[in-house]
């Protein structure tokens, strides 16, 4: 399976990018770009949909801390929802889902305190 990074624009500022497929070395760079792209356009709010993800190895958790890190810096977050399967419990035995604020549902974290 590929990987495809779509960008959703959402309500309330911020951006919201919708993953599928398959996130491992050979495709970090496109979410790396992504996110490196709504950063040069100044946003600091960015909420990774993963819905439709179906696999992520360490290098792509690698590239959702770097955006976190990422926007943090620039007083933002990223924040990450809707894994399922072997992604979400990735996510669960690495810590990563609460350094991110995973939630299960597709929500918008800026409806709730997301700082």
């Amino acid at each position: 399976m590929t990987f495809s990074v779509s960008y959703v624009g959402r309500d309330g500022g911020g951006a919201r990018l919708r993953l599928a497929g398959e996130l491992d070395l050979s495709t970090a760079g496109e979410l790396t770009a992504a996110i490196d792209r709504l950063t040069a356009a100044g946003e600091t709010r960015v909420l990774l949909d993963l819905t439709d993800l179906t696999f992520c190895d360490s290098t792509g958790m690698a590239v959702f801390v770097r955006g976190d890190n990422q926007a943090a810096a620039d007083g933002g977050w990223l924040r990450i929802t809707g894994a399922t399967g072997r992604v979400e419990r990735v996510l669960r035995v690495t810590g990563l889902a609460d350094v991110l604020r995973y939630q299960t549902e597709s929500v918008d974290p800026a409806a709730r305190s997301a700082s």
